[in-house]
């Protein structure tokens, strides 16, 4: 049975999509079945794996909605080699109808399950904001992997979140946990960084992954091509951070699982 994580942090801009693309394509190359799904209306993470947003005939919108069955919208990403169920501006349309719906907040978890024995890891890129979409995510997953910046402004969204994870946790999903979280952007140049990276060690202990992803411009240049930083450019520093994570990853599930 799969692991589902929704990739999760309510401040915009520390590197979400990236992760979750370049964690997908990673977990595919260490012979994972991976299965990446975009929950944002901006579609970024769907045209971040070479699929036009603007070209759907079936998006997560039709899965939420009850529209389609969750394995009609799964579309096959080349040369990255994880399943994709995309997303794009009518999302905004479902966060809406969604509301008026019966287990409005189980649609997800509801609509994966048909498709969830086929996958090792089901990633969740959630939109940056607390909405009906995040929560479906939440009750979805079984933990949340935060990714941040090593940055001031970053320990209050952070408090917030977790804050929202144990609310889920408590009332509609009482296996979600915080899985880890993943210092992006880091610069060890930077002593905010090194202060904060040290504040997160202490407070959260083995929960931060030791992988940190680097600033890195084959990273921020990927994306634009419709590509993974591992299928750009696989020596760039970017690309070899997500593949340690990956391992990483597999590691921790592989302990838990013998626990």
């Amino acid at each position: 049975m799969s692991k589902i994580l929704a990739i999760a942090n309510q401040k915009g801009g520390v590197g979400k999509t990236t992760t979750a693309v370049n964690l997908a394509a990673s977990l595919v190359a260490t012979k994972r079945r991976v299965l990446l799904i975009d929950l944002d209306p901006q579609g970024n993470a769907t045209m971040g794996s070479g699929i036009d947003k603007y070209d759907l005939e079936l998006s997560m919108y039709d899965v939420l909605t009850g529209k389609c069955r969750t394995a009609a919208a799964v579309q096959k990403t080349d040369p990255a080699g994880y399943d994709l169920l995309p997303a794009n501006g009518d999302l905004v349309a479902a966060e809406v109808e969604l509301m008026e719906m019966s287990r409005k907040e189980s649609r997800l978890r509801d609509a994966l399950g048909e498709v969830r024995p086929d996958y090792d890891y089901i990633l969740i890129d959630c939109p940056p904001s607390l909405n009906m979409l995040t929560v479906n995510a939440l009750v979805a997953a079984q933990g949340v992997l935060i990714p941040m910046q090593c940055e001031y402004y970053a320990l209050e969204g952070l408090s917030a979140l977790i804050q929202t994870v144990e609310s889920i946790a408590s009332t509609l999903n009482p296996k979600l946990e915080i899985e880890g979280l993943l210092r992006t952007m880091y610069d060890p140049r930077n002593s905010l960084t090194v202060d904060v990276s040290a504040q997160l060690m202490s407070h959260f202990g083995d929960k931060v992954y030791g992988t940190v992803i680097p600033r890195n411009v084959r990273l921020a240049e990927a994306p634009s091509h419709g590509l993974p930083a591992l299928n750009y450019d696989k020596s760039s520093r970017g690309a070899v951070a997500y593949l340690a994570l990956a391992g990483e990853m597999n590691r921790r599930t592989r302990q838990a699982a013998r626990a």
